[in-house]
């Protein structure tokens, strides 16, 4: 039994002296461990959570999202919806959008390392664009212009929290310059009738 003793006791040591070791950190001061989620590596950043990328790669992926549910909501608009002002206004956030893309994707390449905006759709974006899928006519306008009210008013709060705390230098300079258009696009959005 001593020998037994003697031996767990040894285990639980190294066990011990284990959890006080240091973790080797990664080259952006992360540690390993950080870098390999849900079994990816540091390589892998577009499975990532967003926890996991950098705040710079997580706001250039947020502004091409909005942009790809603008165009994608506004060009079902075209088809489905029923007011003239609720179809203008599509024409014009399809132009406009597609526009904050190119500017967004030359800011980000810019960057240092180059940051490539992924415009895929979140949970709740994929959700909206299917609800108003299933809409036509003033039902439709009448979600239209609820999501693009709600919509212009996420993105508008994300360029001006990144305008003013953004880590890299072409984002923010991308996110102070759209601010204008949003807030305007947003009034308008406001001001369209079903």
């Amino acid at each position: 039994m001593s020998i037994r003793a003697t031996a767990l006791g040894a285990a639980a040591l190294l066990a011990l002296a284990g959890c006080n070791r240091s973790e080797p950190q990664a080259p952006n001061g992360t540690t390993a461990d950080t870098m390999t989620t849900n079994g990816i590596d540091g390589n892998a950043m577009a499975d990532a959570t967003p926890a996991a990328l950098p705040a710079a790669q997580v706001f250039a992926n947020a502004a091409a999202a909005s942009d790809a549910f603008e165009i994608e909501t506004s060009k079902l608009a075209l088809t489905n919806g029923a007011s003239a002002s609720v179809k203008g206004y599509a024409r014009k956030m399809i132009e406009a959008h597609t526009a904050s893309t190119a500017k967004l994707k030359t800011a980000a390449g810019s960057a240092t390392p180059a940051i490539t905006p992924d415009p895929a759709l979140n949970a709740e974006q994929q959700q909206k664009l299917d609800q108003l899928k299933g809409l036509n006519g003033t039902a439709f306008d009448q979600a239209y212009i609820a999501e693009q009210t709600a919509g212009h008013q996420q993105t508008l709060d994300t360029l001006k929290a990144y305008a003013a705390t953004g880590d890299v230098a072409p984002l923010k300079t991308f996110a102070t310059g759209l601010i204008p258009t949003v807030a305007a696009h947003l009034n308008m959005a406001k001001g369209l009738k079903a």
